[in-house]
C-alpha cells in the first residue's frame, strides 16, 4: 500500500469534513444594480470535491460523504491531470435534455453492487462553477469571483477531456439571465446570483437565488395516521425559526396510496421526541388512529420539498405538494427564511450538454 502523499505548500489546506459551501439566500427577483455575476442553478446535489494525490473526496452541502455513490466521479476526478485542488460545483445525471433528480437519489442505496450498477448505467457528472484551490494558489478561495471563474476556465480548459466534468455557463447582464427565468422549461432549478468583487464565503449565504415556483424544503416533525386506518394521511411539516426551535408550519396529505404502506413503517420508526419544539400543532398521542388534532412526535430526520402557494403567519395558508424528498440536505438547513417568496427557471442545459 502506497503512503499518503505529505500536504505542501500547493495543497489546500481545506478539511473535507470541515468547509461548508457557500450558500444563497431566496429572493424574489434579480438584482438591478451592476456587479453581479448569475448562472443557472442545476437541480442536482451540491457538492465539494477535493483531490490531493489519488485522494478523492466529495461532500454534499450537509457535509455528508458522497464518493461511495457516485465511484464514476471519484475515478474521473483521479484522472484530471489537475492536483491538487477544490471544486465547487452540482452533481447531476441527464435524461435526455433534462436533469433527474430522481435518478441522483437512486444513488443514495446502501448496496455497493447497485451504486455501481447504476454508475455504469446512468453516469453522473459534476457541473463546476467555482475554483477554491487549484494546484500552486491554495488561497484561491480568498480572491474575487472574478479571478476565481478565470481559474476555473482555465482549469477545465486542461481537464476538458473528462467525461465526467462540465463548466457552469455565466452572465453578468441582469436581461439575460432574466430571460433565462422568463422562458425556461423547467430544465434548471433557478438563477443564482453572485458578487462578482466578493471571495467565497464558506457557510454564509452570500449568493442570491432566484426560482419561480414557490417551494420549501421542510422537516417532517410529526404525521396524523388516516381515520379508521393504521397507515399516514399527512405529513406535518416543521422548519426552524431564529431561536433554533423547530416550528410547525403546514402539513401535506398529496401521498399517493401506493406510498402510504413503507412510508408509514418509515416513520412509525422515527416516532419519538422532539417533534415540534416551537409552535407545535396540538398535544401528541402517541398511538392515536384519529386524525383531528392527534399527531405522532418524530425525531427530525426526514426532509422533504413542498410545494405551496400563500403564507400567512408563518404557516402555509393551504395544503402543499410533494416535490421530492431531500435526502442529501441536513434538518438544520431547513429555516424560516425559506417562506420568502420564490421563483423557478430555464433551458440551458441542451448548450451546457453539448458542451458550449
Amino acid at each position: 500500500m502506497k503512503a499518503k502523499r505529505k500536504a505542501d505548500k500547493s495543497e489546500p489546506a481545506n478539511d473535507p469534513g470541515s468547509l461548508a459551501p457557500m450558500e444563497a439566500h431566496l429572493v424574489a427577483g434579480l438584482p438591478d444594480e451592476l456587479g453581479w455575476q448569475f448562472e443557472p442553478k442545476w437541480d442536482g446535489f451540491r457538492c465539494l470535491a477535493f483531490r490531493s494525490g489519488s485522494d478523492v473526496d466529495l461532500r454534499a452541502k450537509s457535509g455528508k460523504p458522497l464518493a461511495r455513490y457516485f465511484p464514476e466521479i471519484v475515478a474521473g476526478l483521479r484522472d484530471v491531470p489537475l492536483d491538487p485542488f477544490v471544486l465547487d460545483g452540482e452533481l447531476a445525471i441527464a435524461h435526455g435534455d433534462v436533469l433527474s433528480f430522481d435518478a441522483l437519489q437512486m444513488r443514495l442505496h446502501p448496496a455497493e453492487s447497485r451504486i455501481r450498477k447504476l454508475a455504469r448505467e446512468t453516469p453522473a457528472f459534476l457541473i463546476l462553477f467555482d475554483a477554491l484551490a487549484l494546484p500552486g494558489r491554495p488561497d484561491l478561495a480568498k480572491l474575487p469571483l472574478t479571478d476565481r471563474r478565470v481559474a476555473l476556465e482555465e482549469a477545465y480548459a486542461v481537464a476538458a477531456g473528462s467525461a465526467y466534468l462540465r463548466l457552469s455557463p455565466y452572465t453578468r447582464k441582469r436581461a439575460d439571465a432574466q430571460r433565462w427565468l422568463d422562458t425556461a422549461g423547467g430544465a434548471i432549478d433557478g438563477v443564482v446570483a453572485k458578487r462578482i468583487d466578493e471571495p467565497c464565503r464558506p457557510g454564509e449565504r452570500a449568493m442570491l437565488k432566484v426560482k419561480r415556483m414557490r417551494t420549501a424544503d421542510c422537516v417532517v416533525g410529526g404525521f396524523r395516521y388516516e381515520s379508521n386506518a393504521r397507515r399516514v394521511g399527512s405529513l406535518l411539516l416543521g422548519l426552524y425559526n431564529d431561536a433554533g426551535k423547530l416550528d410547525h408550519v403546514g402539513f401535506t396529505s398529496a401521498i399517493a396510496s401506493s406510498d402510504k404502506p413503507a412510508l408509514t413503517k418509515t416513520l412509525e420508526k422515527l416516532i419519538g421526541p422532539p417533534g415540534f419544539d416551537g409552535n407545535a400543532p396540538g398535544a401528541p398521542s402517541r398511538w392515536s388512529t384519529e386524525r383531528s388534532t392527534e399527531w405522532q412526535p418524530l425525531k427530525p430526520k426526514l426532509v422533504v420539498e413542498v410545494r405551496y402557494d400563500h403564507v400567512t403567519g408563518n404557516r402555509f395558508r393551504h395544503g402543499t405538494g410533494i416535490v421530492r424528498w431531500r435526502p442529501d440536505k441536513a434538518p438544520r438547513q431547513c429555516g424560516m427564511e425559506q417562506l420568502g417568496r420564490e421563483a423557478r427557471p430555464g433551458k440551458l442545459i441542451a448548450q451546457m450538454m453539448r458542451g458550449s
